[in-house]
């Protein structure tokens, strides 16, 4: 099945589980992308094929005949279409977690924003916000090279990008094969063949500074048989080491950080000093940057670098 023919599908199906009431095929058709820009002949015969293609699929769509109206309308009941309950082994419970993880900006979420907002666009009333309901998930992560990398390790296709090392402040340029991205423990790493080092290696999102390029052409990146990429991160991820970071806390703001800082004096200028432990320089800016402009990171250098690169992301 094609792509444009996936996504008018979905649409559509997305158009009759939303509305409040039946709507009319003339409707559907201004409504739905993918039908708006076909003739009358040939919007009744692709509607129609595709009516047949989603009831043959399990997809129940309701024929509404109003003796007030011309035409029929069309809507799919949300009772009909739900599934009855479900309920999952931990097991599998972990794995759907994991799926959903992995699941950001997906075409299916934006699919699906996109036609409830054309909807409420046409004026249908739809029975959830657009850009919020249940089939749009999110993954945690903030490091901005993540969205390129996962779609080179789908498409195969070599990277390159600039990386600073463990306990160093110099960046290199590294040209990667990439194999897999991993997550664990709240860090995500990218797994693959650095042709550099002409090895394999393990890379650390959140320190890769500046864009990620993608190199050559896709598919050319073979993935070993029977590699263990989380074999590999765990082999590789670093013994967790406590450090304490120096942060300018504004006077009479800040109690929660000041609860948790191991020591806390005053300063000059309506400023105090805070020391805070931490162990990820990420998740410390994280923090930080969400108390604006109540806090200032003074040291160390990565943590402090970490603040400034996560509040110009959030200007630009």
């Amino acid at each position: 099945m094609s792509r444009r023919k996936t996504e008018r599908l979905l649409n559509l199906v997305i158009c009759l589980l939303a509305t409040r009431r039946p709507l009319s095929a003339e409707q559907i058709r201004q409504a739905v992308p993918g039908y708006d820009r076909d003739g009358d002949e040939a919007f009744q015969r692709m509607f129609e094929r595709d009516k047949n293609e989603l009831r043959e699929i399990g997809i129940p769509i309701d024929v509404v005949r109003d003796p007030w109206e011309d035409e029929p309308g069309y809507r799919i009941e949300r009772e009909s279409y739900e599934l009855p309950e479900i309920i999952l082994e931990p097991d599998e419970a972990a794995v759907l977690g994991l799926a959903a993880q992995v699941w950001q900006r997906a075409s299916l979420a934006e699919a699906a924003s996109g036609a409830l907002l054309k909807l409420r666009a046409a004026g249908v009333a739809t029975e959830h916000p657009v850009g919020t309901g249940p089939l749009e998930l999110r993954v945690d992560t903030r490091d901005p090279a993540f969205p390129a990398l996962w779609d080179a390790v789908r498409d195969r296709r070599v990277v390159r990008f600039d990386y600073r090392g463990a306990g160093s402040e110099s960046v290199r340029g590294r040209t990667v094969e990439p194999w897999g991205v991993v997550s664990r423990r709240g860090r995500w790493y990218l797994a693959g063949f650095d042709r550099d080092r002409d090895a394999p290696r393990v890379f650390r999102l959140s320190r890769i500074t500046g864009p990620v390029t993608a190199v050559g052409k896709a598919g050319v990146v073979e993935v070993p048989e029977g590699i263990d990429l989380r074999g590999m991160v765990g082999y590789r991820d670093e013994p967790v080491e406590e450090r304490v970071a120096v942060v300018r806390v504004r006077q009479g703001a800040c109690e929660g950080l000041r609860s948790l800082a191991k020591d806390v004096r005053p300063g000059t200028d309506g400023w105090d000093v805070a020391e805070l432990t931490f162990t990820d320089p990420e998740r410390l800016a994280g923090w930080m940057a969400s108390l604006g402009a109540d806090v200032e990171v003074v040291e160390p250098p990565d943590a402090r670098e970490a603040v400034i690169c996560r509040l110009k992301g959030a200007l630009a």
